[in-house]
């Protein structure tokens, strides 16, 4: 088996960040599994196997259920990033059975097929806003005056945050994220811990606040349900609203300009989109395919398996690779070509099994939302500069998109 550095995948490489999809494809071609010394994990590139996998309950997003830290092999986090994990290790997307399904039962009353429709006049109305704003200039960041404040305002006001408190909660997101890469830095780690305090600090206030004046937001929704008699601890609460305040709009953001700079890179398809409205909605899906916001998604393996026979041990960790699943010739056709009309699409971008995304509903809604906006309000939209691509690998995106009208 050649190492998996010597076919490419190099996830700290300019080169390897700004197109992997070449590497995937040799990934592919060479195996079902591979060992990857620097972050100790084992890559699962193939389509079939990622979705299955990502069903599989001998795997888990996290062991503490079940194991300590020396039961599995595995060393605690340093004391010094402790707000970080505590933060992180009581949503519910690091849970597993039975606190995730307890968690995830309550927040799903939210994210309903009634209440998100419901919020789709409010998504249209602010898509309209931004883009207008936008035009009105003449162009600017694609990100900045777009992408970024519309799913940013959506969740906040599910979650009832005030518009003047706004203001830190995409940093908040960006440095909390940062933990997400692999092998983050002691900045990064330091950059999320101080993250984490404060935006704990403001939950736990807003919290207090919404518990002697209630609204109509998903805060006040959790503590009444916490008073009815689901059991759900303070920390839990602050740990949801951080959960989906981050995974309600990292996704979308990068998702709208990984797609845009998709569409500038693809001419004969973006005229395509802008000849045929009734596009849009295959549109999305095929975007998130094409350039996937989440590259890759870790689980531990909770109890022995077997892939393609190679063991992987309890104890260890897999690491799907959802960008290389998604181009999955087995299961895309030319997986390589940008086709809006792709009809046939199961792309796993919102992940699947019991953590699938709960908002991804919501996200196709902003998705939709601002696609229209700019097809019908900047039809002449173009490619200003050559944009910046965030120097990251796991959460796929751009630092800029610099575009103009005309």
């Amino acid at each position: 088996m050649a190492a998996v550095s010597d076919l490419g995948f190099a996830p700290w490489d300019q080169a390897f960040l700004a197109d992997p999809y070449p590497v995937y494809a040799e990934l592919r071609a060479r195996g079902r599994v591979h060992w990857f010394e620097p972050t100790n994990q084992w890559l699962v590139p193939h389509h079939a196997d990622v979705s299955a996998l990502l069903r599989d309950r001998r795997l888990g997003r996290t062991y503490q259920h079940r194991f300590s830290h020396e039961e599995f092999g595995r060393t605690a986090p340093p004391p010094e990033h402790e707000p970080f994990h505590t933060l992180n290790d009581h949503g519910m997307l690091d849970l597993e059975p039975p606190d995730h399904t307890r968690i995830r039962r309550l927040v799903s009353k939210a994210f309903t097929p009634r209440t998100v429709e419901r919020l789709k006049p409010y998504v249209r109305g602010l898509a309209d806003e931004l883009v207008s704003a936008l035009v009105a200039k003449g162009g600017g960041d694609l990100l900045k005056d777009v992408a970024e404040p519309l799913p940013v305002a959506v969740i906040a006001e599910m979650l009832g945050i005030p518009e003047s408190d706004r203001a830190p909660l995409r940093p908040w997101s960006a440095d909390i994220c940062g933990m997400y890469e692999l092998k983050p830095s002691e900045d990064t780690a330091a950059k999320a811990v101080r993250a984490s305090v404060e935006f704990s600090d403001y939950l736990r206030e807003l919290i207090a606040a919404r518990r002697k004046e209630p609204g109509e937001d998903l805060v006040s929704g959790l503590i009444a349900a916490h008073d009815e008699g689901d059991r759900l601890t303070e920390q839990e609460m602050i740990s949801t609203c951080v959960l989906l305040l981050n995974a309600g709009h990292e996704a979308t953001v990068n998702a709208t300009v990984n797609g845009w700079f998709a569409l500038f890179r693809n001419p004969s398809q973006l005229e395509a989109l802008r000849a045929d409205h009734t596009l849009v909605p295959s549109a999305i899906e095929e975007l998130m395919r094409y350039d996937t916001p989440l590259q890759l998604f870790e689980r531990w393996v909770l109890d022995e398996i077997e892939i393609d026979g190679t063991t992987i041990p309890r104890g260890a960790e897999i690491a799907m690779l959802f960008g290389s699943a998604n181009h999955d010739p087995a299961v895309f056709r030319n997986p390589s070509d940008l086709d809006l009309t792709r009809a046939d699409n199961p792309h796993i971008s919102f992940s699947a099994g019991i953590h699938y995304c709960i908002g991804a509903p919501l996200a196709r809604i902003e998705l939709a939302a601002s696609m229209g906006a700019l097809l019908e309000r900047a039809p002449t939209l173009r490619l200003a500069a050559e944009p910046v691509r965030k120097p990251n690998f796991v959460i796929r995106g751009l630092e800029k998109l610099e575009v103009e009208i005309g």
